[in-house]
């Protein structure tokens, strides 16, 4: 009795459509008529041989392989042909990814995805089948541990894009593009809520004893922190491409503390206006 309720606690059920994985019906066609996906990773049968593909050849997260994916002057035969048509060469990243739908994951498994030590595009490929597989209400429960995760990855086909696991998974949740295919819709109310747990989980300043450092975010999360937290008084300091959220109160008086450290007594204080009756006649 404890084995089966083991094995169904353990069990990851897929929502959506457990045909195609919920992805798009070119960049499928295009995984399942490839070559790399039928005599490759047809060979390897196990989740851990996967894991080892993934490490070994997997450079990138994007749907196409640069430079393969042509969307103009496509007529006549041509336009249906793999690797000259719209959809271009399928990338190994969502070859590896649909062989690993294909394996069924348990949550241990993902679990072992997501905190995977060897290499950021193992973790990315867990997040990226989380996303495609699970319940819209579901994903702020697996995602929320890894907000502020800080490890570094490049998404995009030949490097140009650096983030943080952290902002790419903010970028799952808070949006549907990717890299030119996009990611099943949430519902309103649902990203309602996960931009809320968003704006609350990401701490923007991290104050230690010798440091003070600052985490960007995106505008999204920023107009929710302010929507929705208007009594920690947020403020928003633009850029041209991200914002950073600044609490009002909090590092003036983490300064002054430590201010008070090192020089053994209170800050200096600023001179105030004497009274005009009180200055010195000239």
């Amino acid at each position: 009795m404890a084995d089966e309720v083991g094995k169904t606690a353990n069990h990851l059920p897929v929502w959506g459509n457990d045909k195609t994985m919920n992805l798009n019906t070119m960049i499928l066609t295009n995984i399942q008529g490839s070559a790399y996906f039928k005599v490759t990773l047809y060979k390897l049968k196990t989740y851990h041989q996967v894991i080892d593909e993934i490490y070994f050849n997997v450079a990138h997260l994007e749907p196409w392989e640069r430079g393969s994916r042509k969307t103009s002057g496509q007529v006549g035969m041509c336009g249906g042909v793999r690797g000259v048509g719209a959809g271009g060469i399928v990338s190994t990243a969502f070859c590896c990814l649909y062989k690993l739908y294909t394996l069924k994951l348990t949550r241990k498994q993902v679990y072992g995805l997501l905190d995977h030590t060897d290499s950021p595009y193992i973790r990315a490929l867990g997040f990226m089948y989380l996303r495609y597989t699970q319940p819209p209400q579901d994903l702020i429960g697996w995602f929320e541990p890894y907000l502020t995760d800080e490890e570094e990855v490049d998404p995009k086909a030949g490097g140009g894009d650096p983030m943080t696991m952290g902002q790419l998974v903010r970028n799952m949740l808070q949006n549907l593009d990717w890299y030119s295919t996009l990611f099943p819709r949430i519902p309103v109310p649902v990203q309602k809520q996960i931009n809320a747990v968003i704006a609350n989980k990401c701490v923007h300043f991290y104050y230690t004893e010798t440091t003070k450092r600052e985490m960007s975010c995106t505008k999204t999360c920023c107009n929710s922190a302010r929507s929705v937290f208007p009594e920690k008084g947020y403020s928003r300091s633009l850029s041209a491409r991200r914002c950073v959220v600044r609490p009002k109160t909090g590092p003036r008086s983490y300064l002054s503390e430590k201010s008070q450290q090192i020089t053994g007594g209170p800050p200096s204080q600023s001179r105030e206006r004497a009274p005009r009756s009180q200055r010195p006649s000239r």
